[in-house]
């Protein structure tokens, strides 16, 4: 087999980590011997550790001396909360590392790959380079710029509609799809609605994917009044379920404080609302490196307006809603053309009777 179909393997394991692992990357790593056999193969484990070198070098045992390892990421050389993966690799006899991606992490960016070229073993880098670095967009986006990669989860009508014009809003797509959103709950770090979304459909946020319940992300809230109730579902299941509200009100919020959820105080934008630059750099500090945002039209709308829009995930129903529904995405501050967003589709999926597009900003 090639070096390419080795790093695909990679990548197939370090997505299983993807929603587990914050602040750290999710990282595959295959290890073969001379005569081409996989002797090793480990993803980052939940929580972040061990690594996926560790836990693949752990399998081959004996058999990783004089192979090859192919990482999705290239290995940390410093002292953490584990040894340095590059230590664990030249300590094992490992002859050749491929790696896909350099780490941005100051504390790597380069010195795992030095450390492992200093100690005689052979490294092979760049390979798939492009959908490695894709793989951890989220972990890049926190270490270069300090905020969660964020995607928008959008589900509508045929004619862009949300909710029809009475405002019933849920199971506009069809269980496929829904499944497919609780998968992409699972993917992410943390999960965002605005409080207008909240009190409107009192929803749970929660992954119940049978099999996956534990993989629930943060659940967060933009509520800059505090006018969640203490008797929402979010509130009352936040003992089992972390949930944390983002308002720019100082006072009140000791009900649901009492039930668990985590009040932050941030400061205003120009419109009065909770200021979302801040709101991110938050999220980031707390390890958050993927955030799904599913709404509502204001929320959208906002994100898109301050160019924190970095995915689109978009679930088309085969129903017409007509005028009088509610837009999927709020009023834009754009005026002209060259003011829009601009996304390139990376994917389309049909589930069920609908379809799902998804969509990347382009640079």
């Amino acid at each position: 087999m090639s070096d390419l179909s080795h790093m695909h393997h990679a990548l197939v394991l370090a997505a299983r980590a993807l929603g587990r692992v914050a602040p750290n990357p999710a990282v595959g790593c295959v290890i073969v011997d001379a005569k081409g056999r996989i002797v090793g193969r480990g993803h980052t484990q939940k929580g972040g550790r061990p690594h996926a070198e560790t836990v693949a070098l752990a399998q081959a045992g004996a058999a990783a001396k004089g192979a090859t390892a192919y990482v999705t990421l290239e290995p940390c050389s410093h002292l953490g909360k584990t040894p340095p993966c590059a230590d664990a690799l030249i300590e094992a006899g490992i002859a050749l590392v491929v790696v896909g991606a350099q780490d941005p992490d100051p504390r790597v960016n380069g010195a795992g790959i030095a450390r492992l070229r200093a100690s005689g073993v052979g490294v092979k880098t760049g390979i798939l380079e492009d959908a490695c670095k894709e793989m951890n967009a989220g972990f890049f986006s926190r270490i270069l710029e300090k905020r969660p990669l964020v995607t928008l989860k959008i589900a509508q009508s045929l004619d862009g509609r949300t909710a029809s014009a009475s405002g019933e809003s849920k199971w506009i797509t069809g269980e496929p799809a829904r499944q497919f959103g609780h998968m992409l709950r699972a993917e992410h770090d943390a999960i965002l609605v605005g409080i207008g979304t909240a009190q409107a459909d009192d929803p749970e946020l929660t992954c119940r994917l049978p099999g996956l319940e534990d993989r629930s992300p943060l659940r967060v809230i933009l509520d800059s009044r505090l006018k969640l109730s203490e008797w929402s579902k979010l509130a009352q299941s936040a003992h089992d379920h972390p949930t944390v509200v983002f308002t720019v009100n100082p006072d009140g919020g000791a009900a649901l404080r009492a039930a668990g959820v985590e009040i932050i105080v941030v400061a205003k934008d120009a419109r009065g609302r909770a200021d979302l630059n801040a709101i991110l750099k938050e999220l980031a500090a707390r390890g958050i490196t993927r955030l799904l945002v599913e709404g509502g039209a204001t929320i959208h709308a906002t994100f898109l307006d301050r160019g924190f829009a970095d995915r689109l995930e978009v679930f088309t129903a085969g129903l017409v809603l007509g005028a009088a529904g509610h837009a999927s995405i709020d009023s834009l501050a754009a005026l002209a053309l060259d003011e829009a967003s601009h996304f390139a589709r990376t994917a389309m999926l049909r589930l069920g009777d609908d379809l799902l597009e998804s969509y990347r900003r382009k640079a």
